[in-house]
Order: structure tokens, then sequence, then C-alpha cells
């Protein structure tokens, strides 16, 4: 069957259950697809070669006529921020380049025990810190829709991948939209679960109270499909939610074949609607609410004041935090280790070394920046300061859900930027994620889908659909009608359109 790589995850489900296709025949098609185009997107840092070998042996189960669960054989690409036993797991840094880890992550574990079939490891900002994969120690990730642009990231490689057709559906992390901002960007599907809902064990920690891994995929049912893989209490992760969750993949498919937003209330964060968003972004969002109520919703205004600190906030937790996490690369127990040249050569001299060596600019800078932020006589000033911020946010969301069900924001405040335009320019890069950290200060969900395109540039838009702690499922259901209804506006989604990046502007070389 040709062109098995551009079918939705929801429908290659079901070829592979009915045996229509085989496990192969599936991974052999997307295996091709990376060869084809991926030396134009870089979206890959390692290729699984074992692939073929996990796709022969669920074929073989199912010929015995085994149980097997549904998404068995089902090909996923895997973030390179989730330590995986049988692949290398850098998190885009030279400080691990070739380490592979001991022991897996548990959601890694989860897509095993699922029957998925991993294709390979996928580009990143280095440790997850960045918005557009320009930071990588590995070369950038770019835009299938315009090899100039940027992807978006922290998670570029996978929203690249996905968007490109060379992966069904990914895993990502997402710690201040890493996962919502390049799905906006590439014209995909991005969901970051409520902090506890997914395990964070084996994750490379950037910032512990903000990280979350979730599901990236080109329709909000395969993204559905995905997070419930994914979901559910692990013991090894002491912030993972003890409750059972109830199925994504229903209500998504339920309301996807009956799109109804009747009675919805959707809550519109005045404080976002400046002149500080590009005017296609604008115009596609303002083109989402219109579309939300002629279909029966609500729109509410809803006033969240303290938004307006969100970024200055994170940008401190979050530094903070990292270099806390980051001290563990020493060059003493695992990773690169870089011995300067001369007499005596102390313990501190090599650390040093490694980590002038190993370490990009902006995981430098981040480093500084929460250091400093801890320090004697600015705790409290800087990182104290922010904490309290914090509980704000979380108190605006509280009251923005009792007038609302969920809220709908731009899910960033432009199209995909040139690659190199912003990375002299920290601040402007660190404003990409303006519309979903606050999500990632509060703990609670958000899902990114595509709205349409800039009339400016042809690049995709992203809209952000947000709900209170635990109530993911609902966005689900809200997700997946209003992308319905934008698929009978528009006679077809954004991830069926996106170019053809096999003849790359750069000659194709990674």
């Amino acid at each position: 069957m040709s062109e098995l790589h551009r079918l939705p995850a929801i429908d290659l489900q079901g070829l592979l259950e009915s045996g229509q296709v085989s496990a192969r025949e599936v991974t052999d098609a997307f295996l091709q697809r990376i060869e084809q185009v991926d030396g134009a997107l870089n979206a890959f840092l390692h290729v699984n070669q074992a692939a073929t070998e996990a796709a022969d042996a669920i074929d073989k189960k199912r010929s015995a006529g085994e149980a097997l669960p549904p998404t068995a054989g089902l090909p996923v690409a895997v973030k390179d921020v989730l330590c995986t036993t049988d692949m290398p797991t850098t998190s885009g840094s030279r400080i691990l380049e070739g380490w592979v880890p001991p022991y897996d992550a548990t959601v890694v574990r989860k897509y095993r025990d699922a029957g998925m079939v991993a294709l390979g490891k996928t580009n990143m900002d280095e440790f997850a810190m960045g918005s557009s994969t320009e930071h990588s120690g590995y070369g950038p990730t770019k835009n299938p829709w315009d090899l100039e642009r940027v992807p978006g990231g922290s998670g570029g490689g996978s929203a690249a991948a996905v968007s490109a057709c060379e992966a069904p559906v990914a895993l990502g992390s997402d710690t201040g939209g890493s996962i919502r901002q390049p799905a906006a960007l590439t014209g995909t599907v991005g969901v970051k679960p409520t902090y506890g809902g997914v395990s964070r064990y084996g994750v490379i920690a950037l910032a512990s109270s903000l990280d979350q891994v979730g599901p990236v995929a080109r329709t909000v049912v395969d993204a559905a499909l995905l997070h419930d893989v994914i979901a559910g209490h692990d013991p090894h992760d002491s912030t993972s939610i003890p409750d059972p969750w109830p199925s994504m993949s229903e209500a998504a498919l339920a309301s996807a074949a009956e799109p109804s937003l009747a009675g919805v209330r959707i809550g519109r964060v005045t404080q976002l609607d400046t002149d500080g968003f590009q005017p296609g972004v604008r115009e596609r969002f303002a083109e989402m609410l219109a579309l939300a109520e002629k279909n029966g919703a609500e729109i509410v205004d809803i006033d969240a004041p303290h938004f307006d600190y969100a970024v200055a906030a994170y940008y401190l937790i979050l530094p903070a935090e990292a270099s806390s996490n980051l001290a563990k690369y020493d060059s003493v127990r695992f990773g690169l280790r870089v011995t300067p040249e001369g007499g005596q050569v102390t313990v501190e001299d090599v650390m040093a070394a490694t980590r002038e060596a190993g370490f990009g600019d902006e995981v430098k800078r981040r480093i500084i920046l929460g250091t400093y932020a801890l320090s004697a006589g600015y705790y409290d000033a800087y990182y104290g300061s922010a904490q309290q911020v914090r509980t704000l946010i979380q108190s605006d969301f509280r009251h923005a859900f009792e007038q609302v069900d969920v809220l709908l924001t731009p899910s960033a405040p432009t199209t995909a930027f040139r690659l190199g335009e912003q990375l002299d320019d920290p601040l402007a890069m660190y404003a990409n994620d303006l519309t979903t950290i606050p999500a990632n200060l509060a703990g609670i969900p958000g899902l990114s889908l595509p709205a349409g395109l800039a009339a400016e540039d042809g690049l995709p838009v992203g809209v952000q659909v947000m709900a209170p702690a635990f109530q993911d499922r609902r966005l689900y259901e809200v997700g997946a009608a209003l992308e319905s209804l934008v698929r009978e506006r528009d006679g077809g989604l954004v991830s069926d359109r996106v170019p053809e990046p096999g003849a790359a502007r750069d000659g194709g070389q990674k």
C-alpha cells in the first residue's frame, strides 16, 4: 500500500489490527521517508536501526494469534530528552554525546509495552533550552513548511518529523511551551498534559516543577491515542498523580464524529489581546473564536492580570531549577570529560574545562542566571518573588475556570521566524513562549491545534486550548470539535497541506 506514511495514526492502527498491512510495511514506509527528507530537515539525531526487527517481532506475534495492544506496530519518534537503553540519549548536548542510558524512561517502557516501534531520537534545543531548535549541539532542525525557517523549540525535531510525515506521532517534553509552540509553527497538534499526569521518570530534567511529557501528532485524535499510551501513575515519580485517567482517544473520537460546542463557555484572555501578535495570528485566532461562537460556544472575556508577569517569573524559576539539575554534569560520573593540558590538574580544573566545552551558550547563560537567582542575598528577591507570582497566576486560572470551561489563546505570537533571526536577541526568543508559559506555571493542561495559515506568509498558525488541572479529556473534546469545524470550513487540515521538503533549498545537506 503506497503513501502509508501520510495516513493518520488512527487509520494505521486500524490497518494493522485488521492485518491489511504489516508492522514491517508501516515501519519501512517511515524509515524510507526519513531517508528521503531528513537530510533537508535534520529532525532526527539518531535513526533506530533495530526498528525493522521490532516490527518483525510484532508481525510474528500477530500471525501466531497472540493478543496485542491496539497500537502494536504503530511507529513513534522520541524526543532525545527521554532515556532509552537501545539508543543514545544526548538531550541535544555535546556533553552527553554517545551516552546510552542504563534504564528506560517510564514513557519509553510504556510505548514498548504498547507494541509501538521507535523510529529514532529527535533533535531539540540543548537540554530543552530554546524556542527554535537552533541551540542543539548537533545543528538546527528546519521547518518543513520553509527550510529557511525554524520549527520552534525546544521540541522542533519531533514537530518537524510529524509535520513532514517522517513519523505518525512523536513524544515531546514541555517546560514552557516546548511541545505546543513547535506544533503551532509546523501545523501539527501538540499537548502538554496536567503536571503529574504523565511520568517524568527517565526524562533528563530541565526544571522539575515545570517539565511534562506529551504527544505530538497531525490530528487531535492521534494525539489522544498516544496520550492514552503514556498516561498514568508511576511510583518512580514522586509527582505522579495516583488517580486513574479516562480515555482521551474515546473523547476525541466521539467529539470528532459529532462536533458540537453547544453550551461550552470559552474564555478569551484580555491581557493577550495586544499588538504584540503578528497580524496573521490575530486574524486566525479571531476567526477561530467566531467559528466556535457560530457553533454554539459562548465567548467570555477573562481578566488574568498576572499573565503579564509570567515570562519574567518563568525565566527566574526555570534557570534556578536548571542550575541545580545540570550540576550533575561534572565530568566525573558520566558523559564528556575534558582534561586541560599542563602540570597538576585538579577535579575542579577538569570540571570547568568539561562544562566549558560541553555546554552551549544558551545553557551557560541560563546556568549563570539561575545560580545568581539562588545565591545568598538574592534568593528572596528573585526566586522567592517569582514563586509568589506563580501563585498569583494559579489564582488567575482558578478564577477564570469558575467562569468558563476552557480558555482559548494563540499558541505563539508569530508564525515561524527565519533561522538566525533571533539568535542574538535572547529576550525576543524568550517572548515566543508568551502564551504557553502560564499553563506550565499553573500545572494545567494545554493543547495546540492548527487554525489555518497566516495571510502574509502562508505559514501555519496555532491556537491553544487550556483546561483546569485533571481535565485533559475536556481539551480533547473541545480540540477535536474545533479541528472538525476547521476541516469542514477549509476542506481539509493544515497538516494535510505541508509542502514537500524533499527538494531542499540548501542542497539537502544537514
